[in-house]
């Protein structure tokens, strides 16, 4: 099996991440950061503002908010006096190194994201899912091209130092040949295709990691058990667009060669399981679990062999197999963007791309696409890159 990470890239990005206390003073003068929000329409994310303070390169330099009230808020929170209620015109004043964009509502991230390169900001780190379609993608993409602009995507797991210890365990054989991939989101209230925008974006953001970029979809999405029609179609919750079906099975085609599948269900999960990466093996499954630590898990063995003596998951850390992991603070690390932050801070002086870029961030959306895109067409499979660059939901 070919390299699956880029191993130089996980080392920079980790060694900054981790060096949280008694780092080497940086020759280069803080980075200007700027957050914008949107206080009831997605509001900050999961602490997209908040994790420049916590980062010594950087200095938080203003806050716009349309919500008068929320702005008051986020002044005190993020420590800064200025205060915009148009983050374009913070934007064009400021100037900003950096732009924090924390909006969890996806239908205003294409205009944030535009704003922001064309005012100049050198990176740009961007709650998920990074936008609506793939149309918005390539316009987004061809723009930080054109301006040099380097763009991070808040899948902070992407970042998560044990990935490239996973990486060699699977070149290794820990686990055999490997299968297929399977994943879930959290079937809650949300699920089918709104748990597949929220949270299987995270899970098949991670699969990419493992088993390449997707070649193409067959997916069906159905609700109270038929398959989505016109009728069902409703402007989705977020700001994800066009949206329908409670329930959602997809299988990807990958460049690697096994499958990558997700699925959701409206309220079939429990709270202890779902939103997981399942990598399956001949010899084992490699289990992660989104904003869980440890990441990873190992369960060896055939996975399809019953037998009588027990078999128990055994944590993998950044140590290795059913080490203690070495790193302290590692979850918060993650959780708080740190190690993420520290990623595109290097990107953006070492003129490279992110782990977790715009590319990254847009395959993510491309596959989501695939999966209404194959349902429009009957189940069809569809090739990606997608010839449909909307949401295929628009055209039902």
């Amino acid at each position: 099996m070919s390299s699956l990470i880029n191993r130089r890239q996980f080392i920079t990005a980790t060694a900054a991440g981790l060096a949280l206390a008694g780092h080497a003073a940086d020759p280069d003068p803080k980075l200007r950061v700027t957050v914008i929000g949107h206080t009831g329409r997605g509001n900050y994310g999961h602490g997209v503002d908040t994790m420049w303070l916590q980062l010594p390169e950087t200095k938080i330099v203003a806050v716009a908010d349309a919500s008068a009230r929320g702005l008051e808020g986020a002044l005190k929170t993020l420590q800064t006096d200025r205060g915009f209620a148009d983050y374009r015109k913070m934007l064009t004043e400021m100037k900003p190194d950096l732009v924090a964009i924390g909006p969890r509502h996806v239908d205003q991230h294409r205009d944030m994201l535009l704003a922001a390169i064309e005012a100049g900001a050198r990176g740009i780190y961007i709650e998920k899912p990074f936008c609506r379609t793939p149309a918005e993608a390539d316009e987004i993409i061809a723009a930080a091209d054109r301006h040099q602009v380097k763009i991070a995507v808040a899948h902070r797991n992407r970042c998560h130092p044990v990935l490239p210890v996973l990486t060699k365990l699977i070149q290794q054989d820990a686990i055999g040949r490997v299968l297929e991939i399977r994943t879930r989101g959290k079937e809650d209230e949300r699920g089918g295709s709104l748990d597949l925008w929220v949270l299987g974006s995270h899970l098949l953001n991670l699969a990419t990691v493992f088993a390449g970029e997707p070649v193409a979809c067959t997916a069906t999405v159905l609700q109270d058990g038929r398959p989505v029609t016109r009728a069902d179609v409703r402007e989705g919750a977020e700001g994800v667009g066009p949206l329908a079906g409670h329930e959602v099975h997809a299988r990807f085609e990958m460049k690697r060669g096994f499958p990558v599948f997700f699925d959701s269900v409206a309220k079939a999960g429990i709270p202890t399981a779902g939103f997981n990466v399942q990598i399956i093996g001949t010899k084992g499954i490699i289990d992660l679990r989104a904003d869980r630590a440890p990441l990873a898990h190992l369960l060896a063995g055939h996975p399809f062999e019953p037998l009588k003596e027990p078999r128990a998951w055994v944590p993998i850390t950044t140590a290795g197999i059913s080490q203690p992991e070495p790193v302290a603070g590692l979850d918060r690390q993650i959780s708080d963007h740190l190690i993420s932050g520290r990623d595109l801070i290097a990107a953006v002086r070492e003129g490279r791309e992110p782990l977790c870029n715009a590319r990254a961030g847009a395959t993510t959306v491309e596959m989501i696409s695939a999966v209404f895109e194959s349902h429009r067409l009957g189940g069809q499979r569809v090739t990606l890159p997608l010839q449909t660059r909307q949401n295929p939901f628009s055209l039902l």
